[in-house]
């Protein structure tokens, strides 16, 4: 199992718009295959910044994510509001180890 946790700023006056694009590339990215969670979650502190926690039974999931046309939607689509380029972290998981804990 892999995750990915990717922060994105956003700029202020684009929060209800990325968090809308967002919760649609959530709606569909949890039916796909492989798909264990897809989280969307916002600062408490700082209402620009968001942190999506995807979570994937597989490296080959994770990569197909990447190519699916509501990802690259969401992608295109977000681009122009976030205030610096997102980054991405992939996690190894460790514990839970067994798909039906998640």
């Amino acid at each position: 199992m892999i995750v990915a946790s990717i922060t994105v700023y956003v700029k202020p006056e684009h929060i209800d718009d990325f968090i809308q694009a967002t919760i649609a590339n959530h709606q569909d990215s949890i039916q796909e295959p492989g798909n264990l969670r897809f989280d969307v979650l916002q600062c408490q502190d700082d209402s620009t910044r968001f942190l999506l926690y995807e979570a994937y039974d597989s490296e080959s999931s994770a990569a197909a994510h990447k190519k699916t046309g509501h990802y690259l939607k969401w992608r295109e689509t977000v681009e122009p509001w976030m205030a610096k380029p997102r980054t991405g972290i992939l996690h190894t998981v460790i514990a839970p180890d067994k798909r039906e804990q998640w």
